[in-house]
């Protein structure tokens, strides 16, 4: 058996970890951690290495001013407050970056540039991927996270990415989390439930 993660390191990215909906005031997010929090993500599986995803950490008062009009009422107080809120986003033509991606297979870009359906499905699902390695690996470096998805995402993607080839996917507010504002853990299924070994 390969090395694994010991207790602690299960409980920080997922067990004991949390969804955050309200933020320490005094806790910021340095550029250095949003470094390092994608030279992680950088390393996470995708298909062909395609790595669609396009993020904007949005950190001003000014760039989140821009968001705000997308956002739904229950996501807008906390997202204003967030030190960080990141634009999960992926990138539709994704495979011209292939050879340099995928150099073994230099045949790899027309995958996927036959059909638009077929690149922005495979975008959308490893994009999505990357989200989840991204809200992993903050964890992994010590903040905490609350994703969302109540937010218009043709008026974000009017605004942050106008040239039409790259959509957002999800948000997610980075930060350190007050944790008098979390709320009671929900119920979770069993294996049973959900899971089938055949």
């Amino acid at each position: 058996m390969g090395n694994m993660l010991d207790d602690q390191g299960l409980d920080l990215l997922f067990r004991k970890a949390r969804t955050h909906n309200g933020w320490a005031a005094d806790a910021q997010v340095s550029d250095a951690q949003l470094h390092a929090i994608y030279d992680i993500v950088k390393c996470g599986p995708t298909s062909a290495n395609c790595s669609p995803a396009r993020i904007l950490f949005l950190k001003t008062a000014a760039a989140k001013e821009r968001l705000r009009p997308a956002l739904s009422e229950g996501n807008l107080a906390k997202t204003m407050a967030a030190p960080v809120c990141a634009i999960i986003a992926y990138d539709i033509e994704f495979y011209e970056h292939l050879p340099m991606l995928f150099p073994h297979d230099l045949t790899a870009k027309t995958w996927f540039n036959w059909s638009a359906a077929h690149a922005e499905t495979t975008a959308f699902r490893n994009g999505t991927l990357q989200g989840a390695y991204l809200m992993l690996a903050a964890r992994a470096v010590g903040l905490d996270i609350g994703a969302m998805s109540g937010f218009d995402n043709a008026a974000v993607d009017k605004e942050f990415f106008p040239d039409g080839k790259v959509k957002s996917n999800f948000l997610c507010n980075i930060g350190r989390g007050d944790e008098s504002q979390i709320f009671a853990r929900h119920p979770k299924f069993s294996f049973d439930e959900v899971c089938k070994i055949l």
